[in-house]
């Protein structure tokens, strides 16, 4: 692989990452709490940020760089981010959505975390048809 063909990767890793650190911070952070029934001091007991925050980063490397081997050199803009939508909302909201109806989670976290993941995979998706 080359330089090239990993920058897009790492970028998009690094936006996805940003992203979701607004999203579950001041966006909608308190909502994503209220609906898992958490208060803040329970999301700090045993929280150990470098596999959380690493282990976050590492599986976004994997997203993004499936996207790549997916959507290939050099998209198109249009295609590359029609297609993170159409991930973000045909594979991913899918699949959370299944389970949420089995867990009976609350329709707006399905909508928190569904919106998350649609948005980030546009951004990847973005992300290549700008830099790929």
């Amino acid at each position: 692989m080359t330089t090239a063909a990993i920058l897009p990767i790492v970028v998009a890793t690094i936006a996805s990452f940003v992203l979701g650190g607004l999203w579950y911070g001041p966006f909608f952070g308190a909502m994503w709490m209220a609906d898992n029934g958490y208060k803040a001091e329970d999301l700090k007991r045993g929280f150990k940020p470098a596999v959380a925050y690493g282990g976050t980063f590492v599986l976004g490397l994997i997203s993004a760089a499936l996207f790549a081997a997916i959507v290939g050199p050099r998209p198109a803009l249009g295609f590359a981010t029609g297609l993170g939508v159409a991930i973000g909302l045909g594979f991913v909201c899918t699949a959370i959505g299944t389970n949420y109806l089995f867990e009976r989670r609350p329709l707006r976290l399905f909508f928190i975390n569904g919106g998350y993941h649609t948005l980030r995979f546009a951004i990847i998706g973005l992300t290549f048809g700008l830099i790929g």
